[in-house]
């Protein structure tokens, strides 16, 4: 048991006299044990605000909506990426993952001593915390976070009048969900009524989409898991209700993420991150409230900002460490100017973005513009998706115009800006635009002033950021030796690298002589990039391709490849399927995917690598093994 886990587990007794102080903390704040309010999320995974409350007329949404008459609507909340872990790591830290090394997709993160989950400061206070049952957080955590986190965890299971934290997390519209069988589609689906089926000739369908019979049928469906789950949210209501709970306890509804729909999930586009936000003050906490039962606000809220809510609620002191900011109860702050997002590896694949929000704009920057947003995007569980697959053979076909064409280019723009009052669906990029030019000046500062703030680890190759600081956990460790992390130089790299602009090779060909390897990897990462442009670059290529850093070396022969040098770069490729760091192996597979027919010479030594590969890098050799079957 390391020390973490220690302090976790035993924590209740070593720290108990602090546990007995934030207990009188919390009582005197909120006037008694006895009025401290318990606190219920319940929670869903992979929609937007598709509900009638938020005027969606084709949904089916009595209990939501039913919510929303004593509630406060937020229609301004929003995830900080459009998956599930890492939203789920952010909203159980009050800390953004890409500051702590947990925002890839299904990694493990090692976070310092002092950053626990929230509800550990919730139990410390005397509340009963329980969790139904998702975890999902991008790191091992703790014993301590709950008193019981299985499918039986329950508010019932506390000691009589103590005050409850309580989650129920239903997957029932879950991404998956869509695409059941007949079978288990008409199963969950048996006691609907025709009113509550929906249509998919009457589905609305987004203008990045095509409009198809598949399509439909998947919007139809997801709208139908919705009215699912619904259902679901109306019997936990009735369980506080019966229990007599109701005027003791502030409810919150939310989604883990928007629509689990492709070019929602996984981007960064407001399909992704905005999420129906409703939360129910009864009548003896209804001064913490910012409106009036059924009415609305256009706060911004982020999912970092809900752990430090919770304590706040229930008088308990927020931890400096968190970075977000409390936006109910006597310790809420002055609401935020911006909301943040980031993207860096999904499942099996490499990208990365960031993006920032205001009340109007939002805008996103490409670390990666030379890869599309698809294709040699293709994630194997997004690609199972009917609406993907349809997607996909029609651009193939060449059948595509406007935006569904648009997010099947091979490149994406560096930057990003969208109107979102006059362009809700972010289809229409304003950033060489020079109406808005102030606009997007204001929105790159900021994005560039949070990376700064909070020491974003996403510069950093994954398999980098596993092993640069050694067992300290990565937070800590930029924090207490800024050397390790020469943050302004790489992130500088990193922004000449993504300009694609073909006078920055002779800067480029410096920083791969550069003393930090995440500085020499934006190096070659951006002669990548530019392509047959990098063509000057060609002889310090080769030199990199033996370069000490796995990293530099990949991206480096990926250059090289793009040059004509494939006999000489290929075999470096080919070797990082056969590195130690599982990283390092993923990021080879993926450059051998985007090789296509230049790494045709070396299927025997792939296909013996795909016998022994781990399951995303078997995804990866599975799709190149397919594209060289054609």
């Amino acid at each position: 048991m390391n020390r973490r886990e220690f302090l976790g587990n035993a924590g209740m007794g070593a720290l108990g006299l602090s546990a007995v102080r934030q207990s009188a903390v919390a009582e005197a704040a909120a006037g008694g044990s006895g009025d401290r309010p318990n606190v219920l999320w319940i929670t869903c995974e992979d929609i937007s605000p598709n509900l009638g409350c938020y005027g969606d007329a084709y949904a089916v949404t009595p209990n939501l909506d039913r919510l929303a008459t004593q509630s406060v609507r937020y229609d301004n909340a929003f995830a900080p990426i459009g998956v599930c872990a890492p939203a789920r790591s952010c909203l159980i830290t009050g800390m953004y993952p890409p500051s702590i090394g947990t925002q890839h997709m299904r990694c493990q993160g090692t976070l310092p001593e002092h950053v626990r989950c929230f509800t550990e400061y919730l139990r410390q206070a005397g509340y009963y915390c329980s969790n139904n049952v998702k975890t999902d957080y991008n790191f091992k955590h703790p014993r301590s976070a709950w008193d019981e986190c299985s499918r039986k965890a329950h508010w019932r299971k506390r000691k009589k009048g103590q005050p409850f934290f309580s989650v129920f997390n239903f997957t029932s519209c879950h991404e998956s969900q869509i695409r059941l069988s007949e079978d288990k589609y008409r199963k969950r689906t048996a006691d609907f009524t025709r009113a509550e089926f929906h249509d998919p000739a009457k589905a609305p369908v987004p203008p990045y989409h095509p409009d198809t019979p598949e399509v439909r049928r998947d919007w139809a469906r997801y709208h139908d898991m919705i009215t699912f789950m619904d259902k679901q949210v109306g019997g936990i209501l009735r369980q506080l209700e019966r229990d007599g709970l109701a005027d003791d306890t502030i409810v919150f509804f939310y989604s883990d993420h928007g629509a689990g729909m492709p070019r929602s999930k996984r981007w960064l586009y407001d399909s992704s991150l905005r999420v129906p936000l409703l939360i129910r003050l009864p009548a003896k906490f209804r001064h913490l409230a910012p409106g009036k039962p059924g009415t609305s606000t256009d706060r911004l809220v982020s999912f970092v900002d809900f752990g430090p809510t919770a304590l706040s609620l229930a008088g308990v002191t927020i931890p400096s460490h968190m970075q977000g900011k409390a936006f109910l109860g006597e310790r809420a702050a002055r609401p935020r100017e911006y909301v943040y997002g980031y993207r860096d590896r999904m499942d099996e694949r490499y990208d990365m973005l960031r993006c920032v929000r205001d009340k109007r704009y939002k805008y996103i920057r490409n670390y990666m513009p030379h890869l599309p947003w698809f294709h040699h995007q293709h994630i194997a569980y997004m690609y199972q998706m009917p609406t993907m697959r349809v997607w996909q053979r029609l651009a193939d076909e060449g059948k595509l115009t406007g935006p569904p064409a648009r997010f099947m280019q091979m490149t994406k723009p560096p930057e990003e800006l969208y109107d979102t009052q006059a362009d809700p669906w972010e289809v229409d990029n304003l950033a060489g635009d020079p109406k808005h030019r102030d606009a997007l000046k204001r929105m790159r500062r900021a994005h560039l002033a949070w990376m700064k703030d909070i020491h974003d680890l996403g510069l950093l190759p994954e398999a980098d950021l596993r092993t640069r600081f050694g067992h300290k956990p990565p937070y800590e460790a930029v924090r207490q030796d800024p050397s390790l992390y020469p943050q302004q130089r790489i992130h500088d790299a990193a922004g000449l690298a993504t300009r694609m602009d073909a006078s920055a090779v002779p800067k480029l060909i410096v920083l791969l002589s550069d003393a930090d390897a995440a500085v020499r990897y934006w190096g070659a990462l951006g002669l990548v990039a530019l392509d047959d442009k990098a063509k000057p670059a060609a002889d310090t290529l080769s030199k990199a391709t033996k370069d000490p850093s796995p990293n530099v070396r990949l991206v480096a022969a990926e250059a090289l490849c793009q040059l004509g040098g494939v006999e000489q770069a290929l075999p470096v490729v080919i070797d990082g399927l056969e590195h130690d760091n599982e990283w390092v192996r993923l990021q080879a597979a993926n450059i051998l995917d985007r090789l296509e027919d230049q790494a045709r010479p070396a299927l025997p030594q792939i296909k013996h690598a795909r016998k022994q590969a781990d399951k995303y890098v078997a995804r990866v050799l599975d799709h190149v093994l397919a594209d060289l079957a054609r």
